[in-house]
């Protein structure tokens, strides 16, 4: 049995009211379609709400990861397991977490962005893996959205004019990541199958599982424009959450077909508000089984 959690938590706004998300600190190097920082205060009251403090946190569609990440520096269970499929994203949490984020750090502060160095980084092939984070997280920063998908488009205007160096802050991006270099003990990466890792911790029962998956259910082509590996069996992995013993949280779109899903598997759903791209309030699902908590 794990501990009970003991969390002291500042009261929540209701579900229809937006988080503010500057007061969230930003943990993750990626700026990240889809990103999550909205429902970090969520996740807190989640894992509060628990009978028993999770001793494993997973996330098996980690893409930007600031949830895990926040979960492991806030120490809210004792071990957190990100996945991620996409070898680019990948190639950063790897370096990150298994060894090279100092030069990683280094290589950022050092690199002065202009068209001719961008394209010169850019167009190097059968890099090392630390090259290759560079060059995600440098593309990642040059591109409309931080998008990585194929087709994305680069920053022309930019924010201030200052065009494909609007989003280029060495300064913070370094900070960002020697900070997870403080708690990196506490977390393990996984390159690889979100549903394989789920189907292979089915029976964990001290274990809770953040699922946010790309956003393709119901026939949504926002999934597939903002992400390299957005194809995904929504019916198997609804079927594969049924089967988890541990506490899960999805996160998904409003969309008929979720809601039908999760009706068909015994789920709650809850209507939470978000901010999305120019800061237009939305409404996000979240799906689980339990989601009293969620008021």
């Amino acid at each position: 049995m794990g501990r009970e959690v003991q969390l002291s938590l500042p009261a929540m706004p209701g579900l229809e009211s937006v988080v503010n998300v500057t007061s969230v600190r930003h943990r993750s190097p990626f700026r990240y379609p889809g990103g999550k920082t909205w429902l970090v205060p969520r996740i807190r009251q989640w894992l509060a709400s628990l009978s028993c403090r999770p001793r494993e946190f997973i996330e098996p569609f980690a893409g930007g990861a600031i949830i895990g990440l926040t979960v492991a520096a806030e120490n809210l269970v004792d071990h957190v397991t990100l996945v991620e499929l996409d070898d680019r994203v990948a190639a950063v949490w790897r370096t990150i977490i298994e060894g090279d984020a100092a030069w990683l750090a280094a290589r950022i502060g050092a690199f002065e962005v202009t068209p001719k160095s961008v394209e010169d980084a850019l167009s190097q092939t059968d890099v090392p893996l630390r090259e290759k984070a560079f060059q995600t997280i440098l593309l990642n920063r040059i591109n409309r959205g931080g998008i990585l998908a194929p087709g994305a488009g680069r920053l022309n205007y930019g924010e201030n004019g200052r065009g494909i160096r609007s989003r280029w802050y060495p300064q913070t991006l370094q900070k960002r990541i020697l900070d997870i270099v403080k708690f990196r003990g506490r977390i393990t990466f996984i390159e690889g199958d979100g549903l394989q890792v789920l189907t292979q911790n089915a029976q964990r029962r001290d274990t809770a599982f953040l699922i946010d998956p790309p956003y393709t259910a119901g026939g949504k082509s926002s999934g597939s424009r903002l992400y390299r590996f957005s194809e995904l069996d929504h019916e198997s992995l609804f079927e594969i959450t049924s089967t988890l013993s541990g506490d899960f949280l999805m996160t998904y779109a409003s969309d008929p077909k979720v809601r039908r899903l999760a009706r068909r598997h015994g789920f709650e759903t809850r209507l939470v508000a978000m901010k999305g791209t120019h800061h237009r309030k939305m409404m996000e699902l979240l799906v689980g089984r339990d989601l009293s908590w969620a008021r």
